[in-house]
């Protein structure tokens, strides 16, 4: 059994999103993703095969959906994107880091 802390080690200022493994197995995976200001590419959407539930745990975000519909996320907000809900990364904030857990899983 390993102790560990989310916001340990983690880099300063990264030019791209960081994205860390922190358990996984063939049915699951965890992540911790850091952002500075980054968003997703400006062509392309997410369009994963599996479900997606993340939480800002320090910073902002805003999420972008195909459908026109906007989510803002402040610190303890999460969200849950089924599979195929097509989305992008509109913005991190640029005043602070942005730590967020995501947890990918099979969707129904």
């Amino acid at each position: 059994m390993n102790k560990a802390n989310i916001f340990d080690n983690m880099p300063e200022n990264p030019d791209e999103e960081v994205f860390e493994m922190l358990a996984h197995n063939r049915h699951v995976r965890i992540e911790r993703i850091l952002s500075c200001g980054q968003g997703s590419p400006e062509t392309g959407w997410y369009d994963q095969d599996w479900a997606e539930w993340v939480m800002v745990l320090k910073g902002e975000a805003c999420i972008c959906f195909e459908n026109d519909v906007t989510v803002n996320l402040s610190q303890g907000d999460y969200i849950n994107i089924a599979p195929h809900q097509r989305h992008r990364v509109v913005d991190t904030g640029s005043n602070t880091e942005t730590v967020w857990l995501a947890i990918h899983y099979a969707g129904t």
